[in-house]
This record gives C-alpha cells, sequence and structure tokens, in this order.
C-alpha cells in the first residue's frame, strides 16, 4: 500500500475522500489529512508519504507554493492535484512545479479509479527500477571489495575498504553481510587460508613466512585459523599433499 496524504480546505471533500473512497482497492492507504499546505508540509516532515492528493487553491499556503517548497527540497513525494478549476494557467504551473497529475474535482468516481490506478502502475515501476538500481549498486559494491581483497589479503582491514567505497565501517559490515552472504571477517579468512593453502604447495616457504604473507604476525594465531578452516594444521596439510603427489606418481608407473 502506498502512503497518501490528503489536502483540501472544503471539509466534506476532504472528509469524503478519506472516509468514502476505496483506495485500498486501487494500492493507496490515508495517512493523514490537511487543511493547507503549510500543515501538509509539516506532516510530510514528520510522517513517510508516496502521493498527496492536493486542491490548488487553499488558505495559508497554495497547493502551487506546496509543489514549489517540496521540489526545491527535493522531496519524493509525487503530488496530484484535485481541483475544481479547469484552467490552463493552473495545469502550466503545476508542471513547472513538477505536479504530477492535475485532476478535476468534477471527475466522476470510475475516473478517479483509473485515475489512481495508473499513479499505482508508475509508483510500482519507479519502485521496481529503484531495486534494480540499488540491486546493481550493490553488487559493484560487493565486487570492489572483493577485488581489493584479492590483492590486498595481506593487510586488509574493514577501515580502509569503507574508505574506499565511502561508508562508515558498522555499516559496511552489515552491508557486505546482507549482500554478500558472509561476514567480512570470515571472507577475508577464507581469502586468506585459500592462499596459504596454495603457498603450503611450495616447499621453498616455511609455515611462519606463509603466516606474515597472509597476514598473521602470529604463527600460532595462523596455525589455530587454518586448522580451523581446514580440519587439518598446515604441516599436515602438506604432509598430505606430498602424499597425496607421491601416490599419484607410483599410480602413473
Amino acid at each position: 500500500m502506498y502512503k497518501l496524504l490528503i489536502a483540501d480546505d472544503d471539509y466534506e471533500i476532504r472528509n469524503g475522500l478519506c472516509k468514502y473512497f476505496p483506495w485500498d482497492v486501487v494500492g493507496f492507504h490515508v495517512v493523514g489529512s490537511v487543511e493547507n499546505g503549510k500543515e501538509a508540509l509539516e506532516f510530510i516532515k514528520r510522517h513517510d508519504v508516496d502521493v498527496i492528493l492536493c486542491d490548488i487553491k487553499m488558505p495559508i499556503m497554495s497547493g502551487i507554493d506546496l509543489a514549489s517548497e517540496l521540489s526545491s527540497l527535493n522531496s519524493k513525494v509525487n503530488i496530484i492535484f484535485f481541483s475544481a478549476y479547469k484552467d490552463f494557467l493552473f495545469a502550466q504551473k503545476a508542471l513547472e512545479t513538477g505536479v504530477r497529475r492535475y485532476i478535476l474535482k468534477s471527475t466522476n468516481y470510475q475516473e478517479l479509479i483509473q485515475a489512481f490506478t495508473h499513479i499505482k502502475e508508475e509508483l510500482d515501476q519507479q519502485q521496481h527500477s529503484a531495486a534494480k538500481q540499488g540491486q546493481d549498486m550493490s553488487g559493484k559494491i560487493i565486487s570492489t571489495i572483493k577485488a581489493y581483497v584479492a590483492t590486498h589479503y595481506r593487510d586488509a582491514t574493514l577501515e580502509d575498504l569503507a574508505k574506499l567505497v565511502h561508508m562508515n565501517p558498522d555499516y559496511l559490515s552489515k552491508f557486505f553481510k546482507k549482500n554478500a552472504g558472509v561476514l567480512f571477517s570470515e571472507y577475508l579468512t577464507q581469502v586468506r587460508m585459500e592462499h596459504a593453502a596454495n603457498y603450503l604447495n611450495d616447499i621453498q616457504y616455511k609455515t611462519y613466512e606463509i603466516s606474515d604473507m597472509v597476514g598473521y604476525s602470529n604463527s600460532f594465531n595462523f596455525t589455530r585459523a587454518f586448522k580451523n578452516y581446514f580440519g587439518m594444521t598446515p604441516r599436515d596439510f602438506r604432509n598430505q599433499k606430498y602424499a597425496d603427489n607421491e601416490q599419484l606418481e607410483n599410480s602413473l608407473e
């Protein structure tokens, strides 16, 4: 349900729209009603609103002035003018302030339902596009983080990555978990352990050297992390590799 605010200085019209029009049928829920543009502006500052159905001529602040103010604030609230005045000048001003539609109060019941059905479809498309853009952006950020870790796994930190992608470290931690499906610390450990396993295949590297190469200043901590990840110590891992290679060579002779 999209949140709808109704702004009209005529009590009967305002009350009738709030109580007797089947908004839920077209996907809207009336979250409030106000008498003028100033009250509407204050309401929007305190509550979430998707659409305003707004009269043009109201005391204190008109619908045109409200639309101009919201435009200057870069508000995402959609404004629909609902007026008794079929005047080109009003329609022109409405378009200039970014108003989505101009509906006459003489519009009948079915026409109003049809108009808001179209509005809902447009909002659905906007929401879908925004969600897709958000997913695309999230994917790019995760790719950036993983690319950085792939080459800087030895000394990569959440703080460094937060600066790289312009996020707060705490927020980035939650963002990474949500979009990558794993904690950043777990992902970093995974990358380090896979590199450590590759280094262990090369006998020129000592365990303590590999420990430092993958970001562990303490070889004991490295051994413990490696065992937690692979279920065996670096030494046992290397010995098993040797045994597997020797067995493979013997089978080929």
